[in-house]
């Protein structure tokens, strides 16, 4: 419907009985143009905004109308939240813990193996890492999952148009969405309850599936990595890398008890604090962690010396997300990672290995976060991509190598 037309008089409009005004300004009907037709359907903003200065003029809407919304709002929030993010009495976030947890090795058939996982996921991405590192591509097939709008993980192929490099953007070859390759289906849930018994629990990525007996073999992220990293050496093209050697197992886990509750977690205590004080705490232990691994880092190139090990792996998948989304969107905004010089030159170093920067798709994890958590981000609105997370800074020298004592330390990785 034309939304001028009709308030413009004919050519020929007759105000007295015996009177025609043929105004000589007007343009021939014929030569006259449409005005455009205003969409409701593909222009819903502009609608709401028509129809709420037809209620309220140019003031603002009644101060009952703001508190009420506020209220309705406040109120969804928590109850929306309380199913994403389960909270303590305090309001600080409480992490679920995973139903599938360390399979036994001798019950495995690594033939039989599938790994569902998504981009956007810190969780799913240590996996990701761990299996290019180790060149399980061949024995363990993945799946990559996307972001439903009702918080489900689906299944969907998009085309790499990628074709040519953008500053910011991903490289042409990194992982991207797909189908499900084992059964078919729409979403990750549907996979869980094609098991024995079917499932109604938490339907989480990563998980590693049995495609033979049809079963989940576990969704436990750090549980996955251990068994990718040392239970198909047999198989694997890069058997003589141990990313948890007896000898460092110590110190790897002295590491992930800082890293995993503080850091890792640590960020989602601060995105999903549902009270003032659960976020303060967070976000000071947060940073205090940050502070603590920064200052080590400025004299040894791995967190557990000359070695990768899966503590760095488990660290990096936070590192590099944060600037991106923690940052902005999880309220962690005392410092970004590229104002930490040992962190952001760590993080470099990490993503320079072979295969690792391949399994880090940027868009896709700030689409994951901004796009779909809307709890945390109504608009669905994605801010632009920080200079210092850009795939061609990533590549930037790190000089981390001169800390290593040794050159032979990290031969396996670049060979």
């Amino acid at each position: 419907m034309s939304t001028i037309a009709p308030l413009l008089p004919s050519p020929t409009t007759h105000f007295h009985r015996t009177t025609t005004i043929k105004p000589p300004h007007f343009t021939p009907k014929t030569h006259r143009k449409t005005p455009p037709k205003m969409s409701t359907t593909n222009n819903p903003t502009r609608f709401l905004t028509s129809v709420t200065k037809l209620i309220f003029g140019k003031s603002l809407p009644p101060q009952l109308l703001i508190s009420t919304v506020r209220t309705s709002w406040s109120t969804l929030w928590l109850l929306m939240m309380s199913q994403l993010a389960p909270s303590d009495p305090s309001g600080s976030y409480t992490r679920p813990t995973s139903r599938f947890l360390k399979p036994k090795l001798t019950s495995l058939n690594s033939k039989s193996l599938h790994l569902y996982a998504a981009l956007p996921c810190p969780w799913a991405h240590r996996t990701l890492i761990v299996r290019a590192l180790k060149g399980l591509e061949h024995v363990v097939p993945v799946s990559i999952a996307s972001p439903g709008l009702d918080g489900s993980w689906v299944f969907k192929e998009i085309e790499n148009n990628n074709a040519v490099s953008i500053p910011g953007q991903d490289k042409p070859d990194s992982l991207m969405p797909t189908r499900d390759k084992v059964s078919g289906v729409g979403t990750v849930k549907e996979v869980y309850k094609m098991r024995k018994g079917g499932y109604d629990g938490r339907c989480t990525v990563p998980m590693l599936w049995d495609v033979a007996n049809k079963e989940v073999v576990c969704n436990e992220s750090y549980d996955i990595i251990e068994l990718l990293n040392s239970g198909f050496n047999d198989v694997a093209r890069c058997p003589d890398l141990d990313l948890c050697p007896v000898e460092l197992k110590g110190k790897i886990e002295e590491w992930n008890g800082v890293i995993y509750p503080h850091i890792n977690n640590g960020v989602y205590r601060c995105g999903f604090a549902q009270s003032q004080e659960a976020y303060d705490t967070a976000v000071n232990e947060l940073f205090s962690a940050l502070d603590k691994v920064d200052d080590h880092l400025k004299g040894s190139r791995y967190l557990c010396g000359d070695k990768l090990t899966l503590a760095d792996v488990c660290l990096f998948t936070t590192l590099i997300r944060f600037d991106l989304v923690y940052n902005v969107m999880f309220k962690c905004t005392k410092k970004k990672v590229v104002e930490y010089p040992s962190l952001h030159g760590y993080m470099r170093d990490l993503y320079q290995i072979p295969g690792v920067a391949e399994t880090c798709n940027l868009e896709a994890m700030m689409d994951g976060y901004y796009k779909f958590l809307f709890p945390l981000n109504p608009g669905n609105i994605r801010p632009i991509m920080p200079t210092g997370s850009h795939h061609e800074t990533l590549l930037q020298s790190h000089n981390r190598e001169s800390l290593s004592t040794s050159p032979q330390s990290v031969q396996v990785l670049v060979s």
